[in-house]
């Protein structure tokens, strides 16, 4: 894995997401209740509504377009729809603040 810095706790507001492009793909960073952070990849495997724009709720996001619920921590879709996002490991700098977001090797932050 590669660990590549994608902004500050600071830029992320608690139940809301930060965006972030890595390979062309489009991540979508949030921040849970008690600052805990999750990254998925941004589209809905439904219809690919932007997952960013959704409700956060506990550890879940509902999707703006037709409210499919979707973990957080393991990107599963709830029943009784089906299907998952890709998850990301995502820590942050104890000494400086920085967003650290765990890629696979080769991968490169795009903007």
């Amino acid at each position: 894995m590669k660990r590549v810095v994608v902004g500050h706790s600071s830029e992320v507001t608690e139940r809301r997401s930060r965006i972030v492009h890595v390979d062309g793909v489009e991540i979508a960073i949030f921040k849970l209740t008690g600052g805990k952070l999750r990254a998925i990849e941004n589209l809905c495997p439904h219809k690919n509504g932007k997952l960013s724009e959704g409700i956060v709720c506990d550890h879940h996001v509902f999707c703006p377009l037709h409210d499919w619920k979707i973990n957080l921590n393991d990107g599963l879709v709830q029943e009784p729809d089906e299907g998952c996002v890709r998850t990301y490991g995502v820590e942050v700098e104890e000494a400086t603040g920085n967003i650290i977001l765990l890629v696979e090797q080769g991968s490169s932050l795009a903007s």
